[in-house]
């Protein structure tokens, strides 16, 4: 049993997902696992209404418990993605604790998001340049990031917006978004480049391998975008 209503302690890639989630909305935490996110969106007072959903039982019942000092606040969904929402239900929507693809099918399962009165805070775990390229093709403008690190693991942690503006990304823009200048920028830059040098190796020669050579040369001169 609970002897303090103390909103859980959140590291730095939930606070910086917290820190983009508007005060006053209605948000959706997809892929809530523990809940702690959840509780603190509630249990803060910075949104009147929080969506805790999982796709799987065993975790949203650690949400339930985590979340239960303020359970007045919070709404359960079992389900996949976006699917356990109706359009409109959550203004702003954080989707975090997955790779860059599965966040991708979420929001392509999902149309009624291609409208800018929806606030994204995506964290993916993994592949972010096919994110921030993802977000680019289908029209939504990167509008910040965040750089930080949790369990040794680097994040962006993204906060987009759609505006229906489609572009085709540089390849600059896809391995570095919104993050010179940040703290740490350099090590995850340095970390993205050996990850671009380390798919280099697999390319035959051919006018792909040759773009992935300007892009590690435009990176070793630190060029951004």
């Amino acid at each position: 049993m609970r002897t303090s209503n103390a909103v859980p302690h959140l590291d730095a890639r939930l606070a910086a997902a917290a820190a983009y989630v508007r005060p006053g909305s209605t948000v959706a935490d997809i892929g809530c696992d523990h809940g702690k996110l959840s509780a603190w969106l509630a249990g803060s007072g910075r949104c009147p209404l929080v969506f805790a959903c999982d796709l799987r039982e065993g975790p949203l019942q650690k949400a339930r418990e985590t979340c239960a000092p303020w359970a007045d606040r919070v709404v359960f969904r079992l389900g996949s993605g976006l699917k356990v929402l109706a359009p409109g239900e959550a203004q702003d929507i954080v989707i975090a604790g997955m790779g860059a693809e599965t966040i991708m099918e979420i929001l392509d399962a999902a149309p009624w998001v291609f409208d800018g009165r929806y606030n994204l805070i995506l964290v993916p775990a993994t592949k972010h340049s096919l994110l921030r390229r993802w977000l680019a093709r289908r029209g939504f403008a990167l509008q910040s990031e965040t750089l930080c690190t949790a369990a040794g693991r680097w994040y962006a942690v993204m906060n987009a917006r759609y505006t229906g503006v489609c572009a085709e990304p540089t390849g600059l823009w896809c391995l570095s978004g919104k993050t010179e200048g940040q703290p740490g920028a350099g090590i995850y830059r340095a970390q993205q480049l050996g990850k671009l040098k380390k798919y280099r190796l697999g390319l035959a020669p051919g006018p792909e391998a040759d773009g992935v050579d300007a892009l590690i040369r435009e990176m070793e001169e630190d060029k951004w975008p």
